[in-house]
């Protein structure tokens, strides 16, 4: 990676101002899932064990309004993380002014401070969405020239607390985390080792277009599931009963399929049901085609063995996307059954790209995946080929 990383900079006796993705989810106070500040802990642990002061700096949720607030502070990931570090997280509650300030000055060599949801300055005119120049550069104003930018999961955005505080520091460094994150989904396309196969599920064909498009170029094969699907097999005249379509992307599926040359590969069943919610009836279709009244979702055992077979001798695959509706028992089996793909073939290079299909591997096997990624819609910009701001932004080697 072309970018200074935060084995590049001074940081004893620094105040160290870290973006770090706490965007974890919360259920009545309480978090569910701890995996991204897990994710942090080597970036972390370094700055405090070089003698850094960390001020970390992270959003959680949307907030537009006073009231959106509520359940969104970020108190319970500071006590989360002091218990995973084993000391202290300062923590006053603020994104600005003299009780923040005080308490960062406070701050001795190893200590850590986590300020509140970065987000609460969207209140008054999103001026952390939006990078306000003025909050970025007092943000930046409240270290000594540092910025290690570990948030993979908001690179793909230019807001105050990444881009706006990369603007007003001497060295804005990469962290362990994002530098993985690069270098594994970036060798992947740009020098994957081959066979290179892509996987893409999920539900709309207009999320995917331009990552398809790319991917077409890059990979040996693109292997469609999910959703999505249905959209391009209603383009090819079969039909889809009442499943999921986006009717204003059928001549770009048509596009696509033509421009494929038989790199795109599509599901030739699927296990359909007579509803989304309350079914009363569950199959496999016959063929590609689902019966009227039902609707299409999850693949079925034979398209589970062609893309098996399409899997055979991979050596590189990136998979972004869930095969169905992975959160109900009754058609997860897509799902699984192209893990089980995945990581049996030899030594295979496997990247999960994050979001629902980063969520899916909790179904067991997320010790058999050679990385998964923290950002859902970062992954997808890197896929697709795109400048990433928050990565533009850093120090340049």
């Amino acid at each position: 990676m072309a970018k200074l990383t935060v084995k590049d900079v001074e940081l004893t006796g620094k105040k160290v101002l870290v973006r770090v993705d706490f965007n974890v989810p919360l259920k009545d106070g309480v978090i569910t899932n701890d995996n991204r500040i897990t994710a942090a802990l080597p970036t972390i642990n370094y700055i405090l064990e070089q003698g850094g002061r960390a001020i970390l700096f992270s959003h959680l949720g949307r907030v537009k309004e006073e009231a959106d607030k509520a359940g969104k502070s970020l108190a319970p990931v500071a006590k989360a993380l002091s218990e995973k570090l084993g000391k202290e997280v300062v923590f006053t509650g603020t994104t600005r002014g003299p009780e923040l300030e005080a308490a960062i000055d406070a701050l001795k060599d190893g200590e850590i401070l986590l300020v509140e949801n970065t987000r609460f300055e969207d209140i008054d005119g999103k001026k952390e969405s939006k990078n306000d120049p003025e909050l970025g550069k007092y943000w930046a104003g409240l270290g000594d020239g540092i910025f290690v930018n570990d948030a993979f999961g908001t690179a793909h955005r230019a807001h105050a607390s990444n881009v706006g505080i990369s603007a007003n520091v001497d060295k804005a460094v990469a962290g362990f985390l994002l530098e993985n994150e690069i270098a594994y989904i970036q060798e992947a396309v740009e020098a994957p080792v081959r066979p290179f196969v892509a996987i893409l599920g999920g539900s709309k064909v207009s999320d995917k277009i331009g990552v398809i498009e790319n991917l077409l170029s890059k990979a040996d094969k693109v292997i469609i599931g999910g959703g999505m699907t249905y959209t391009f097999l209603k383009a090819q005249g079969i039909e889809i009963g009442d499943s999921l379509v986006e009717a204003d992307k059928l001549d770009i599926a048509k596009e696509l399929l033509a421009k494929a040359d038989g790199k795109l590969i599509l599901p030739v069943d699927s296990k359909e049901a007579n509803a989304f919610a309350g079914y009363t009836e569950i199959k496999d279709t016959e063929g590609d085609a689902i019966d009227p009244g039902f609707l299409g979702l999850d693949i079925g055992p034979k398209s589970i063995a062609k893309f098996d077979a399409e899997l055979t001798g991979a050596k590189t695959v990136v998979w972004n996307g869930p095969m169905g509706v992975f959160e109900n028992p009754d058609f997860q089996a897509g799902t699984i059954g192209v893990m089980d793909s995945i990581v049996k073939q030899p030594g295979v290079k496997s990247i999960i790209g994050g979001g629902d299909s980063a969520a899916a591997i909790n179904l067991g096997y997320a010790e058999k995946f050679s990385w998964i990624s923290t950002g859902g819609g970062a992954s997808m910009e890197l896929l697709e080929g795109k400048v990433l701001p928050g990565l533009a932004s850093l120090t340049d080697k």
